[in-house]
């Protein structure tokens, strides 16, 4: 073998050998970190019937409690998420206007600590009046009403989503 020859595989080794430590960094440095998070386009029209406030309320509605009570279903009604399957089990969690992310990471609203679930697994939110599903690419996906969810869904109010080993619920 000359010497070039022997010269040029060397360099390719070595190059192949930076490719592999490079892989390895950045696929630490996602599992870490977290992958970034693509927002939901702010300018496009909320799905869903006309805000209620803007309707004329009839008085005997205008003292009724808000609430689990029958009343109307409105931004402001109190949506909780009750976890009914997982290590956390019967643990409810009251939502604000807020979007909540669900994740491994210590930043996550709803922290669940599994080895099904990524860093930033996925993001409720509140787009009008409908609450919203969305995973943001992890890897085990997310579950809703038994289909992965690959674009931003609507949640359907006490279908199972399933986020790792963690089953939930979105509930009124």
């Amino acid at each position: 073998m000359s010497e070039l020859t022997l010269l040029l595989l060397q360099i390719g080794f070595l190059l192949l050998l930076w490719f592999f430590v490079f892989a390895v960094v950045y696929a630490l440095r996602a599992d870490v970190f977290g992958v970034r998070v693509r927002r939901m386009p702010e300018a496009a029209a909320p799905v869903g019937p006309v805000r209620r406030e803007t309707a004329p309320v009839a008085p005997a509605a205008a003292t009724a409690p808000s609430g689990d009570a029958g009343g109307p279903a409105t931004k402001d009604t109190v949506s909780r998420i009750v976890i009914t399957s997982g290590p956390k089990a019967g643990l409810e969690l009251p939502l604000g206007t807020e979007p909540l992310t669900i994740g491994r990471s210590s930043e996550s609203g709803l922290v669940i600590r599994d080895d099904y679930t990524s860093s930033h697994h996925a993001r409720l939110l509140l787009w009008g009046e409908q609450w919203m599903l969305q995973d943001l690419d992890s890897t085990n996906g997310t579950w809703h009403d038994g289909a992965r969810v690959s674009a931003p869904v609507e949640v359907k109010i006490g279908a199972p989503i399933k986020v790792g080993a963690t089953t939930f619920e979105l509930r009124k």
